[in-house]
């Protein structure tokens, strides 16, 4: 649906699998790059500014060739004033699960493209609304192994997605990357076009 324009270059900072998948099924062709970068958040840092700061910090990671322009994401839950990240062990996973049961919660995704042009930073916001989960139910889903490396402890693509009663806003955004605002800010740097028949 969509290639990168002629002389530009794209890298993935990231080593999601859910963030490339999403990428590649709109046709577009990209290095994998993985950063790594200290995840923990600072004192007094809101769950909005420490998902840009991460994306930022590992955008700036990730060594480039000239031409090329790198995308990072960090995704964070955030329930009230509480900030999940990944579950260190099964047992936080399950405390995790047990605190989403039955509530709403948001999920934040911070965004960065750094390039030629500089910087450009976005964040995507949505809620999620659990189902009211028994503790068999949380119990068997953390045995599946899939809570292990999602923040909040959760995929919503995937077994996660039976506890998801209802997402308000970008559904994307909840598996890793705000797909829509993402690719609009790759067209506004002309660093992507659709493809289209003839093209």
């Amino acid at each position: 649906m969509y290639r990168l324009t002629r002389g530009s270059g794209l890298v993935l900072a990231s080593a999601s699998p859910r963030r490339r998948e999403m990428l590649t099924h709109l046709g577009l062709y990209f290095r994998l790059a993985p950063a790594h970068i200290d995840e923990n958040l600072l004192p007094g840092e809101s769950a909005a500014q420490a998902a840009q700061r991460l994306a930022m910090a590992k955008a700036a990671a990730v060594r480039v060739a000239p031409n090329d322009t790198v995308l990072a994401a960090d995704t964070l839950v955030v329930l009230g004033e509480e900030i999940m990240g990944k579950p260190k062990d099964a047992q936080e996973a399950a405390q995790m699960l047990r605190k989403l049961s039955g509530v709403q919660h948001e999920v934040l995704t911070g965004y960065c493209l750094l390039g030629d042009f500089g910087q450009k930073v976005g964040l995507g916001r949505s809620l999620v609304t659990f189902r009211k989960l028994s503790d068999a139910e949380i119990a068997a889903y953390v045995a599946t192994g899939e809570a292990m490396d999602k923040a909040g402890a959760y995929a919503v693509q995937g077994l996660g997605g039976a506890l998801v009663k209802e997402v308000s806003g970008s559904y994307t955004n909840v598996v890793g990357l705000p797909l829509a605002a993402v690719i609009e800010m790759l067209l506004e740097q002309g660093l992507i076009e659709p493809q289209g028949e003839g093209a």
